[in-house]
């Protein structure tokens, strides 16, 4: 009598009210299965591995890329060429360990050092880690071109004079037909390096800064 009594009175029944209750929970696990997921890319947690791995990639490159022209300049026949040419290949390949240790370094501890943003406003999350790859780029290349470019224009020009092409031959890289020789090249190719380095920080930074400005203002307009 009660229970018909709670019918007429229009309540409804808990057995249903929990099947609702179920229901609903249904329907929301299907459109919201992959929110983690969806918010783990949004905070950029999916691309900061990634990113770290080429990081690593590339050091690891530039430690193996001396060992690697050394083979190329082998193949090539660097030993059955003239005493001068193969004394200013060895210099030369001293120059280019040198970089390649340095550049290793730069590109390990850059890796640790990417940036993203993980805050839930923020609209640009993944700029700020292409903004550090910029840098870290410009970087390396500005200190093989200032380094590299350096010692290979100053020893070709003591040592080769004119016969500094044939050495660039011998290297086996397609960066080697790009290094002059000459005082003139002497001078310009560290001036090189360091606009490279700059010119690559200030893109970096402007990028940075106008991602900053565009989730700051986005935090603005949403904040109450």
């Amino acid at each position: 009598m009660e229970t018909r009594d709670h019918f007429k009175n229009g309540a409804t029944p808990k057995s249903h009210t929990s099947r609702k209750i179920k229901g609903n929970k249904m329907e929301n696990k299907f459109f919201t299965f992959i929110s983690p997921y969806l918010s783990f890319i949004d905070k950029g947690h999916l691309f900061k591995k990634p990113f770290s791995w080429l990081y690593v990639i590339m050091a690891i490159i530039n430690l193996l890329l001396p060992l690697y022209i050394f083979y190329q300049a082998i193949d090539n026949r660097i030993f059955d060429a003239e005493f001068k040419i193969t004394i200013t290949f060895l210099l030369a390949w001293l120059i280019i360990a040198f970089a390649g240790w340095v550049s290793f370094q730069l590109w390990w501890d850059r890796k640790t050092k990417i940036t993203f943003s993980s805050d839930d406003s923020a609209e640009f999350v993944a700029t700020p880690a292409f903004s550090h790859l910029i840098q870290t780029l410009g970087e390396w290349l500005g200190t093989w071109v200032g380094l590299v470019g350096f010692g290979f224009a100053l020893l070709t020009t003591i040592i080769l004079g004119e016969e500094g092409h044939y050495l660039s031959y011998q290297l086996g890289i397609p960066m080697g037909e790009y290094l002059g020789s000459g005082w003139t090249a002497v001078f310009l190719m560290p001036i090189y390096g360091f606009l490279i380095i700059v010119l690559t920080r200030f893109l970096s930074e402007q990028i940075k800064a106008l991602s900053a400005i565009a989730n700051n203002t986005k935090k603005q307009q949403t904040s109450p």
